[in-house]
């Protein structure tokens, strides 16, 4: 087994940073040493197979991205990253753990939705993977197959208030998946925002014409994920089901989300780069020589973007520094400009709704840092720590401890990351600088006070320096326990 020591960084963790030496021996993070420490009287530096030299820089637990969709099949295309490029991309962005969606589709058996994505996902993953399981159709036959996900290492499971006719589920298939989860411990991952009526406002719009991407979003108006949001609230409650509420975007959704909490409800939420970032404004604003006003369907999501002029973004902010929303992980679902998001040209309702961002989540969270907006140890908490303590992976994941796995990122705040494309000196495209499968970038031209270095996964290295190390097939399937948040 290989013996490395990182020297000479500053160990950053949740709850706080000190100079230190970390040893790992094989797949286990052994020590964490003092400065200069020596073992047996002898310096370690001569006895242990690699040495990284972090001076300057922090040394953090790798990121775990735990909304990802590789390969998810949507709107007659489907996810443009497989879990071999998905899985690379974030390797390269410093996230050594992702947690996938297993898909069960109205009509199939979760079993088989499970054993599918594990068929995907196997001796493919350059990262550690998990997976959450989508039940998109709620009846006898699936709620009693989500009694035996946690003995499949699978602890959590999502439905969706949106998607009438795809992944839909009415609140009484609501209350009876929530009825399981608070037998079982599972929690409920919940897409808030209220279809039915969604798709009759974006029914309206098209008939008025307005066609465009930017009118995604305004048929996904904030209530819409407000009263979903708070809907979903009370039949938790109701039931006594724990409930985290993913890609939260809209500041009144935050505001439920409190509310629930600050009564002792086991309620949670994500948000996501995007609401913290990009906004509809923007969205309309966007124009290109080759796809005109369409450019704007590059940043069609769902929940989608929000005005910043209506403060959305400066409260998603205040959220994370006042832990009303826990975490940030990504919704990576990519989506090609051509063959895939062009599907809806002339009717924004076609187009494939997913942003690329696994690659980019650890660094634009850093930028956050870096303009103040949240501490050193609030970025490690965010990015590792709680996604690991929240979907039962803590003390594996998350944390720079002795028994850790070797998942280890050093990072640069004194380097510099564009993201996006190289330009040539007439301004002209040089060529990819991401790693995702997509032909654009939401995030081109987003400068990163902050670099990615080098990073380890289960002790060994796979991205030094700007050179990818890894093989297809290093990652291995996570079976995850209960929440270690619930009480």
């Amino acid at each position: 087994m290989t013996t490395t020591l990182i020297t000479g960084g500053t160990v950053v963790s949740a709850t706080g940073r000190a100079q230190a030496d970390v040893l790992i021996d094989g797949e286990k993070i052994t020590a964490v040493l003092e400065p200069g420490s020596r073992l047996l009287g002898n310096d370690l530096t001569a006895s242990v197979d690699v040495v990284i030299d972090a001076t300057g820089k922090y040394v953090i637990p790798g990121g775990i991205d735990a909304h990802t969709h590789m390969q998810l099949p949507f709107g007659g295309t489907q996810a443009s990253d497989t879990f071999e490029t998905g899985t690379r991309a974030a390797a390269w962005g410093g996230t050594t753990s992702i947690i996938d969606f297993a898909v069960q589709k109205y009509g199939e058996r979760v079993q088989d939705g499970l054993a599918h994505w594990h068929e995907l996902a196997a001796g493919n993953c350059a990262v550690d993977y998990g997976f959450h399981q989508i039940i998109g159709g709620v009846d006898d036959d699936s709620l009693l197959a989500m009694r035996g996900l946690l003995d499949e290492g699978i602890s959590s499971f999502k439905l969706f208030m949106a998607y009438p006719g795809v992944f839909y589920s009415d609140d009484a298939q609501i209350l009876k998946a929530m009825q399981v989860s608070r037998d079982t411990g599972l929690m409920t991952m919940m897409h808030a925002e209220n279809g039915p009526a969604i798709d009759v406002l974006a029914a309206q719009l098209v008939e008025q014409g307005k066609t465009d991407p930017f009118y995604h979003g305004i048929a996904r108006a904030w209530q819409m994920e407000e009263e979903a949001t708070h809907r979903a609230i009370m039949l938790a409650n109701l039931t006594g089901a724990p409930l985290y509420v993913v890609h939260v975007s809209a500041k009144q959704a935050v505001e439920q989300l409190a509310w629930a909490r600050d009564k002792g409800q086991n309620v949670f939420g994500e948000t996501c780069p995007q609401y913290l970032y990009l906004s509809l404004e923007e969205q309309l604003g966007a124009r290109s020589e080759e796809w005109g006003a369409f450019e704007g369907a590059k940043w069609v999501c769902s929940t989608p973007l929000r005005s910043r002029e209506e403060g959305h973004h400066d409260h998603m902010w205040q959220a994370l520094r006042t832990n009303d929303i826990q975490m940030v992980s990504t919704d990576h679902c990519p989506f090609c400009m051509k063959d895939q998001k062009e599907l809806g040209l002339g009717d924004f309702r076609a187009i494939p709704n997913g942003i690329g961002s696994v690659e980019h989540r650890m660094d634009l969270m850093y930028q956050g840092v870096v303009t103040g907006k949240i501490t050193l140890e609030r970025w490690v908490e965010l990015t590792s720590t709680t996604p690991a303590r929240m979907f039962g992976l803590y003390g594996r994941k998350g944390v720079i401890q002795p028994g850790a796995d070797g998942d280890v990122v050093v990072y640069d705040p004194n380097g510099h990351t564009s993201i996006g494309y190289d330009l040539r000196p007439d301004g002209s495209p040089s060529g990819r600088v991401h790693h995702m499968n997509m032909d654009h970038s939401a995030w081109e031209g987003y400068e990163i006070d902050g670099h990615v270095d080098t990073v380890l996964s289960r002790g060994k290295v796979i991205v030094d320096r700007g050179e990818y190390l890894g093989s297809k097939g290093d990652g291995r399937f996570l079976k995850r326990g209960l929440s270690q948040y619930l009480t």
